[in-house]
């Protein structure tokens, strides 16, 4: 059966089968929309997207194997014209900053999807971007922010993991002097007063998980 141009063709990528079937109900119900495919994983997604190519495509980050930022830079490197919207539990700003480096168009926390999704699906398949004003604010006011490096994150994680510096200097076999290079380093980027703040700050803004 062929659709018509005001038909948005829609692939959505969540390895939770209840959430793809809410998803399908409410897509279902619109005039203008059809869902054409389902993915539980970004190899998955990778491959339903080039047997589709839909015109707006729904991409969780937490995704097993190939994760959701994985696939959203696979498809957008050999089609940059793909609508991607990321759906996910994450709040933090540093996840919206990397998505939306990547190419997504919109951001929509999974616990808004069944007062957002229709709305965002037809901004974004308008080719507008469109994200939450409270992750827009959060997003702001770390703009100029230096980034943690890698190695930054990773001793920012052991941290959290109650981990004294000579510990994450075994760990990660380096020096301990280095960790705390690192540590000094943390505290500045994160305007943290100490090491429990570094680690709170992290957690909210996606940092680290726990």
């Amino acid at each position: 059966m062929a659709y018509g141009p005001e038909i948005i063709r829609i692939l959505a990528v969540d390895d939770h089968p209840l959430l793809r079937k809410g998803i399908a109900a409410l897509v279902g119900g619109e005039p203008d929309m059809k869902l054409v495919a389902e993915a539980s994983n970004g190899e998955e997604a990778d491959e339903k997207f080039r047997l589709h190519c839909p015109d707006v495509t729904l991409m969780d980050l937490q995704l097993p194997g190939v994760n959701g930022m994985e696939a959203i830079i696979r498809i957008l490197n050999d089609f940059p014209q793909a609508r991607i919207i990321v759906l996910t539990t994450y709040t933090g700003d540093v996840h919206v900053a990397r998505a939306l480096r990547a190419g997504a168009k919109a951001y929509i926390l999974k616990g808004h999807v069944h007062r957002e999704l229709l709305e965002t699906i037809r901004v974004v398949h308008a080719g507008r971007k469109r994200i939450p004003p409270d992750i827009a604010t959060e997003l702001a006011e770390h703009v100029a922010d230096d980034e943690l490096s890698f190695r930054e994150i990773e001793v920012l994680r052991l941290i959290a993991g109650g981990n004294s510096n000579k510990v994450i200097a075994d760990q990660l076999k380096i020096g301990e002097s280095t960790v705390k290079s690192h540590v000094t380093n943390i505290l500045a980027k994160l305007s943290a007063h100490d090491r429990a703040h570094a680690v709170t700050i992290g957690l909210k803004r996606g940092l680290i998980a726990i």
